[in-house]
């Protein structure tokens, strides 16, 4: 038998021969997979089969080829075991049913905030961008932050995949845009102020889509978004307020909604031989203009 370390450390290697876009090596590898026994818990937690595949499709050695089916087909056989025995097991007496049930409702019990969702996922999407690749390494990084990723067993490297590659089905170019977006993500999510943003699109309570679309304000932290509220709550007293200390006129036309009904203030802003600013205020729809 073999650790889960040891399966993901080739999972981790057979994907970035996809990222480069070169499979040299990948057989060496693939028969280090077929001389393990394969557990149904280990072939889950480091999807392992989506990385054999990608390398399956990318490769032209025909080798690599018929090693990589032979893994995956013999990898779905105990899969579709497994599926067997659960069949198995909703046809067991009542008594046995009842004791399932307790333990399923001790197990929800002892709980964390934060638990994995049972997603599955596809497989890693290709490139070949240099940008885009260097996009999903700095994802990766941001979301290795802390140790939480250790904790929800989630392959980083796929994730970023995915996020980045929502990113750019938004822009289709690695533009300026492009490049924004993933500052704003990866920026957040290293945020040490900000852990839970990070925590649950580790444990996939945010979806890959989700975070890929988030504005800033969805993103921020609590206690920041707080500040906001604040800030947000103190410009509209400031507008009410200057809108009381105003004079109401008809004298002046909105040009946003054409209305008269207006109020308007004047301030020396230059020198005293020169005229006060008028500033103006459309009391309809919030317009703001100023006359010399």
């Amino acid at each position: 038998m073999c650790t889960n370390g040891e399966v993901a450390r080739i999972g981790r290697k057979l994907d970035k021969m996809v990222h480069k876009n070169n499979t040299d090596g990948a057989l060496e590898l693939l028969k280090e997979l077929k001389n393990i026994t394969m557990s149904l818990e280990t072939l889950q937690s480091t999807r392992v089969g989506m990385s054999v595949n990608a390398v399956r499709k990318l490769s032209s050695d025909e080798e690599v080829q018929d090693l990589a089916k032979v893994l995956i087909k013999s990898w779905k056989k105990l899969i579709d075991g497994s599926k067997g025995k659960s069949e198995k097991k909703n046809d067991a007496s009542p008594v046995r049913t009842t004791s399932t049930s307790k333990d399923s409702c001790s197990s929800e019990k002892s709980s964390k905030k934060y638990s994995v969702l049972s997603t599955s996922f596809p497989a890693i999407p290709l490139t070949t961008d240099t940008v885009r690749i260097k996009s999903r390494e700095l994802l990766v990084a941001a979301l290795q932050t802390a140790d939480d990723y250790k904790s929800f067993g989630v392959d980083c490297s796929l994730l970023a995949a995915q996020i980045e590659e929502q990113i750019f089905e938004d822009f289709k170019s690695v533009d300026m845009k492009y490049k924004a977006r993933l500052r704003s993500r990866i920026s957040n999510l290293k945020d040490q102020k900000n852990p839970d943003l990070r925590r649950n699109v580790l444990c996939g309570n945010i979806s890959t889509q989700r975070i890929a679309s988030m504005t800033s304000e969805e993103m921020a932290s609590a206690e920041l978004k707080k500040i906001r509220e604040t800030l947000t709550k103190e410009s509209i007293r400031e507008h009410q307020l200057s809108k009381v200390g105003g004079s109401e006129t008809d004298m002046f036309v909105c040009k946003k909604c054409q209305g008269k009904d207006c109020t308007y203030t004047q301030v020396q802003t230059r020198s005293a031989d020169e005229p006060m600013t008028t500033f103006v205020v459309c009391n309809n729809c919030g317009n703001r203009w100023k006359f010399f």
